[in-house]
């Protein structure tokens, strides 16, 4: 272990995820008490698969190994943490705790406080609805997600998001979680009311609100389905603050986060 677990490093907080419910964390601590990814991922109840995929986000947004093999002994091998693993471990406990009690001061049920309590994680994107899970569709590899937003009474949002089913096994999705669907404006159509052909899912009438002209495309602005969204127009597309437009995602753009506890 590692001495001080007072200072992690940088790279080690990005790693972190949602304290010691996340089933990626879950993996590396299972590993640590077994030996073993194939039994960590039994314990959790993910596939073996989806603990490789764990492992290798964690160890990529680390910087650093956080597993390494065991050669030979009379288990026949397997694996072990290294210190940077502990020092994660011991980092997300500390982060989780902090977490939790900041969430039981805010009382996230409150929309301003519940707002705050989402922007713990920055991004690039631009569009990001709280929502809570309706249905999920496995097909192969692949699940659907379909999601409703929780953005007030006003909020008619209705959204699907296509993962992979290591990604829904390791998020734990089911009906009735909380998560943030999360698209960025680049992702998002927009077009005139009336063009474009249909799309099967994620397509929503809407009204403009800002247009920004740009050579590669008309950035805008809109009001849909009782939320605010943000997308892209061709460029010269003449829309203008009022125009009715039809914004479309394809469901492989939308990407999922556990809400905050």
């Amino acid at each position: 272990m590692i001495a001080s677990m007072h200072q992690p490093s940088a790279s080690i907080l990005q790693a972190l995820g949602h304290g010691p419910a996340d089933r990626r964390l879950a993996v590396l601590r299972e590993i640590g008490a077994g030996g073993s990814i194939s039994q960590a991922a039994r314990v959790v109840g993910v596939s073996y698969k989806a603990a490789w995929q764990a492992l290798d986000t964690l160890t990529n947004l680390a910087g650093v190994p956080l597993v390494e093999r065991v050669v030979g002994g009379a288990g026949g091998g397997g694996a072990r943490l290294t210190e940077a693993a502990h020092e994660l471990l011991a980092a997300a406990g500390a982060m989780h705790a902090a977490r939790a009690q900041l969430a039981a001061q805010l009382q996230p049920g409150a929309g301003p406080q519940a707002a705050a309590l989402r922007l713990a994680v920055q991004t690039s994107m631009r569009n990001q609805w709280p929502c809570t899970v309706q249905a999920l569709q496995a097909s192969g590899p692949l699940v659907r997600v379909q999601l409703r937003g929780q953005l007030g009474a006003a909020a008619q949002l209705l959204l699907w998001a296509r993962i992979t089913r290591e990604s829904c096994e390791l998020l734990a999705l089911r009906e009735g979680a909380a998560v943030q669907a999360l698209c960025k404006a680049t992702a998002v159509r927009v077009l005139p009311a009336g063009q474009g052909a249909p799309a099967q899912s994620n397509q929503w009438p809407g009204r403009a609100t800002r247009v920004a002209r740009g050579e590669l495309g008309d950035e805008v602005a809109a009001e849909a389905a009782g939320v605010q969204m943000v997308g892209f127009a061709p460029p010269a597309s003449r829309l203008r603050p009022g125009s009715r437009v039809l914004l479309q995602m394809d469901e492989s753009a939308v990407a999922l986060m556990l809400a905050a506890p």
